[in-house]
């Protein structure tokens, strides 16, 4: 598949995704099942479900040969070594609080991990993508390219995760002792946050306990502009777990010092 298929296809899918969970956000009929029955809430919702199937409809019409991971219908083999990564709606807890801060994750990867990504945000018209030597962002702005906001110390660092605990008892240790070096600490964004980090806004993300469907997009985004991401013991992330994702060098090896050591 040439670069140019690649690209056109992604926004096909972000745009049917768009179409088909808008009608959802916001209103009082939306009903959520949940995925677990240990007593922790993990909701899932028609809107997810839908936003999952049109884009696996226009990748059976337009690129059957290809492999298809989905957080809502699983995996779908290919022959063609690529896989499109999909997660319709990464935030779903977000979604249900009426809160814009989800979004919709479209990846492209190969055996080493993801290739391309793309982050939209349906409701309020924000898309970010990185892949194959560039990295934008469309808005209600207009177009702008991506750039990480690049090397700062620590104690100047903006710090993000989406749940507080931050996955295990030792987790979450880890995460709050470096929350207190760094600057300011904020939470819940899901995968907006790493569109803020790719934006400049913010230094780092740092979650655990991610599904692949979860952080690639995310991932080839920060990459194409200029970011990293890596687990937290400087290894590959793509595979999910453990995620750190930096502005550059100095804040990763800053907070790569602290997580490292977590068992």
């Amino acid at each position: 598949m040439d670069n140019e298929k690649i690209l056109k296809t992604a926004h096909v899918l972000a745009d049917a995704a768009r179409e088909a969970v808008l009608p959802f956000f916001r209103t009082n009929e939306l009903q959520a099942d949940n995925k677990h029955t240990d007593g922790t809430f993990d909701p899932v919702t028609e809107a997810d479900r839908a936003a999952e199937r049109a884009m696996r409809d226009i990748l059976a019409e337009t690129c059957p040969e290809d492999s298809i991971l989905g957080e809502e219908f699983g995996n779908l083999a290919g022959q063609s070594g690529l896989t499109w990564v999909l997660d319709p709606i990464d935030g779903t807890r977000a979604f249900l609080s009426g809160a814009a801060t989800w979004g919709v994750l479209v990846a492209l990867s190969d055996d080493s991990g993801p290739i391309y990504g793309l982050i939209d945000q349906p409701y309020i018209g924000e898309r970010f993508e990185g892949g194959f030597g560039h990295a934008t962002m469309t808005g209600p702005l207009g177009t702008k390219a991506l750039r990480a906001r690049g090397d700062r110390p620590l104690q100047e660092a903006i710090l993000f995760t989406t749940f507080p605990e931050v996955g295990t008892t030792a987790e979450g240790m880890g995460f709050a002792e470096l929350a207190q070096q760094v600057k300011l600490v904020r939470y819940g964004l899901d995968c907006y946050a790493y569109a803020l980090l790719a934006a400049g806004q913010i230094d780092l993300v740092v979650e655990a306990g991610l599904a692949p469907y979860d952080i690639h997009a995310p991932m080839a985004v920060i990459r194409a502009a200029g970011g990293i991401v890596t687990d937290w013991r400087g290894g590959p992330a793509h595979g999910g777990g453990r995620v750190l994702a930096a502005a550059s060098r100095e804040q990763h090896a800053a907070a790569l010092e602290v997580l490292s050591k977590v068992p």
